[in-house]
């Protein structure tokens, strides 16, 4: 059954609405006014809430706006006994799942929970299988960070084409996703893609991996095979780890593409293939070539169109999205249901420096998943690295604790004046952009829109 906010300043409807939904199986959290129910849902989200219109502070409509800038697909049903057309017009308007008139029969809130509950299980399933029913946007492409924004966007004008691209960047980050969205969105979308991982083929079957072979050949080619290459024929082929290739096979590539030809192993004939070729890489090629260890002329056939993939640390926003995605896909495959994220743990994973990149945190959320017995990720669930990511490299946090250390004045300070002080500081540094002034405080943007609304910054 589901974690229920209920936000109420009168004792007895909290108590009564608690009661009856308990008896249902719920698991109920309780507050006293807005800036408390608040508190609530960015320590650890419920799965609906239960709001008053009318309480002391925060009230009702201000609470389910601040709810819809952190968590806009969390239900809310709006409860008052000062209920006009304009006030359900105005929250139904902002995102409210119902809204109910004081007094009201206790069955009628039953079927309103239900009704909201369910109607949000939908909408989760609905999204997540028309994602993966559409492949059009892989796992490790999700984010509206400006990195991924232009790399999708480059993805979307060398589509089109056929022009070669040679795909950068380090393991993890989803060079293989770029590959399959690129060959999606083209016009070769209906032909194969092949996939090949070049470091992963023996030296001495690579050849034939990629252009096949002539029945006897050599020992062992029973019948005549057909290659990569031909296989990949109108469609496109990828070649993962292409640095790690012979000089051999650096120079029969290099024919491929010039002539747009083949020749089996064994044979004596050439066959004429029409393949887009994509090829990828976490291995400084323009490097390699100077050390004389990749062919130059190789390397600028392959590199008409470079891609560069960026690590995820240098996109940290898009984490809340990835992981969250992650999620709902392993709590679907094990059978687990609706798992949230706790904010303590999200606040977690943004800091830690993912060196393994979107692979690494899928597996760690995979884990947690796994792991937990409860339907909320904690921090506990968390790898060691991820929970100290300064252990790892104690000296260089040591400097960084001197830089910011603080000393208290003989006559002492008045702490939540100072925080007040820095959190203007940093709004107004970042220019009212509240994702770049949590990373100048160190903190999530839930946790600063918290502390904003509890010292009353931004409002007019």
């Amino acid at each position: 059954m589901a974690r229920i906010l209920i936000v109420d300043d009168e004792v007895n409807m909290r108590w009564a609405l608690e009661k009856a939904l308990s008896k249902e199986g719920h698991r109920i959290v309780t507050a006293t006014d807005g800036t408390a129910g608040l508190q609530v849902v960015l320590e650890d989200p419920p799965e609906l809430v239960l709001c008053d219109l009318k309480m002391p502070g925060i009230d009702g409509i201000q609470l389910l706006s601040r709810l819809r800038e952190i968590h806009p697909s969390l239900p809310v049903i709006m409860i008052t006994g000062y209920g006009t057309v304009e006030t359900a017009v105005q929250a139904m308007k902002l995102g409210a799942a119902d809204f109910i008139l004081k007094p009201f029969d206790l069955e009628a809130v039953r079927i309103a929970v239900s009704k909201a509950l369910g109607m949000e299980k939908l909408k989760e399933e609905v999204r997540f299988w028309r994602q993966e029913a559409r492949g059009a946007v892989p796992a490790g492409l999700i984010g509206r960070s400006l990195p991924m924004q232009e790399l999708l966007q480059l993805v979307q004008l060398v589509a089109p084409t056929s022009a070669t691209v040679l795909i950068v960047g380090e393991s993890g980050t989803g060079k293989e996703l770029v590959a399959q969205a690129i060959h999606q969105l083209s016009p070769r979308q209906d032909q194969p893609l092949i996939k090949v991982n070049c470091a992963a083929l023996p030296e001495n079957l690579l050849e034939s991996e990629f252009f096949g072979h002539e029945k006897g050949a050599f020992t062992g080619a029973a019948a005549r095979k057909l290659g990569r290459f031909e296989r990949a024929d109108q469609g496109t082929i990828f070649l993962d780890e292409i640095g790690e290739i012979t000089p051999a096979m650096q120079v029969k590539l290099l024919r491929v593409i010039q002539e747009k030809e083949i020749e089996r192993v064994g044979g004596t004939e050439t066959h004429k293939i029409d393949v887009r070729i994509i090829t990828a890489t976490n291995r400084d090629l323009k490097a390699e070539v100077q050390a004389g260890r990749f062919r130059e002329d190789l390397y600028y056939r392959l590199k008409v169109v470079p891609v560069e993939v960026p690590p995820l640390r240098k996109r940290s926003d898009d984490i809340p999205e990835l992981a969250t995605y992650f999620v709902q896909r392993f709590g679907n495959e094990l059978g687990k249901g609706q798992i949230r994220i706790s904010v303590e743990t999200m606040e977690l994973l943004q800091r830690y420096s993912w060196p393994g990149n979107v692979r690494e945190l899928q597996n760690v959320i995979e884990r947690a998943v796994i792991l937990c017995t409860e339907p909320i990720i904690v921090p506990e669930l968390l790898p060691l690295e991820v929970l100290s990511p300064g252990s790892e490299h104690e000296g260089e946090g040591n400097i960084e604790e001197d830089q910011s250390a603080i000393t208290l004045p003989e006559t002492g300070l008045d702490l939540e004046a100072v925080e007040r002080s820095l959190i203007r500081q940093a709004i107004e540094r970042a220019e009212g952009n509240q994702t770049q002034a949590a990373r100048l405080l160190g903190i999530s943007r839930y946790t600063l829109i918290y502390r904003m609304d509890k010292y009353g910054i931004g409002k007019s």
